[in-house]
């Protein structure tokens, strides 16, 4: 069951969850959501997911430094697009990491906060397809219990001002 979203209710404020990975299109999502969620008054939350599958139990010493390690990579890259989208429109995000299937992540993300409205991903641009994470949510989007905006991967800043 899916908790009631409260994105406009009195005390409450619309989040837009933008999924930080390290794909180039990724930058398109981030800009798409700072400049939409500061023309809307709303705030974005940045989620990087740590895929955990890989590890191996039998080396935990291994395993934790390889741990450390994601979670530093994680955060650095936080930084990086919160500085993006403070830099395009003045915000400053929320940063989440969270451990697990990156699709199982995110929708655990929006249960866990009723005030985000709408997931923003970007289309890759390669003939490959969408990306996994686009072409994966687009395969399941009907289940979400929030829209999901998917930005074409090409469009410049000046296209995405003019839309936002």
């Amino acid at each position: 069951m899916t908790r009631k979203r409260r994105s406009y209710e009195a005390g409450h404020t619309p989040k837009w969850l933008v999924v930080i990975d390290d794909t180039p299109e990724c930058d398109r999502a981030v800009y798409f959501a700072a400049r939409r969620a500061a023309r809307v008054g709303a705030g974005v939350v940045m989620l990087r997911v740590i895929e955990t599958a890989d590890r191996n139990q039998q080396w935990l010493g291994v395993a934790d430094i390889m741990k450390a390690e994601a979670h530093e990579e994680a955060n650095a890259a936080l930084g990086k697009y919160a500085g993006r989208a403070n830099g395009i429109a003045g915000i400053t995000p929320e940063r989440v990491v969270r451990e697990g299937k990156t699709s199982e992540e995110i929708l655990g993300l929006i249960e866990d906060d009723e005030d985000i409205a709408i997931l923003v991903l970007a289309a890759a641009i390669s003939k490959e397809g969408p990306g996994p994470l686009v072409a994966t949510v687009g395969s399941t989007a009907g289940d979400y219990p929030i829209p999901v905006a998917i930005v074409p991967g090409h469009l410049s800043d000046e296209e995405l001002d003019a839309m936002t």
